[in-house]
């Protein structure tokens, strides 16, 4: 058995660090839809199935099949052919990630990342952040001029 060199042992991660990201990724669709709807809503007063396509860059199918997925979990409601609108659940789920959304870009642009790089950057960041990371992003913006 050979022994682990200490610049490795960072590399070996317990199974809830891996079962967190995989619940990461499941949760990043449906907030990224969220987002979307509260967005076209506030610029429409709806949010059409071929609008979300269109912005999300998925086909038509895609987005139905999600828009039934996110009305079983309670977060929108539609009717095929119709528009989609957010549930209390689905609007807070939309706000709560818009904000931690711009939590990490103005973080990042106070570490001197251009704005359109701390946009495209937090789009990633922003799902996978632990509140505990995103707790001290706040502090450091705050405390930056």
């Amino acid at each position: 058995m050979t022994a682990t060199a200490p610049d490795t042992l960072h590399l070996i991660a317990d199974k809830n660090q891996f079962r967190r990201t995989r619940e990461d990724h499941s949760r990043e669709t449906a907030e990224d839809y969220v987002e979307m709807i509260r967005a076209l809503i506030e610029e429409h007063g709806e949010a059409r199935r071929t609008d979300l396509a269109d912005r999300i860059g998925v086909s038509k199918v895609t987005v139905s099949k999600t828009i039934q997925r996110l009305v079983r979990e309670g977060l929108v409601t539609g009717e095929p052919y119709r528009s989609v609108f957010l549930t209390p659940e689905g609007e807070a789920l939309a706000v709560a990630a818009q904000e931690r959304h711009k939590v990490v870009v103005e973080f990042l642009i106070r570490l001197g990342v251009d704005e359109q790089t701390a946009n495209v950057d937090a789009e990633g960041i922003e799902h996978h952040v632990s509140e505990a990371t995103l707790a001290a992003m706040r502090t450091f913006r705050s405390r930056q001029p």
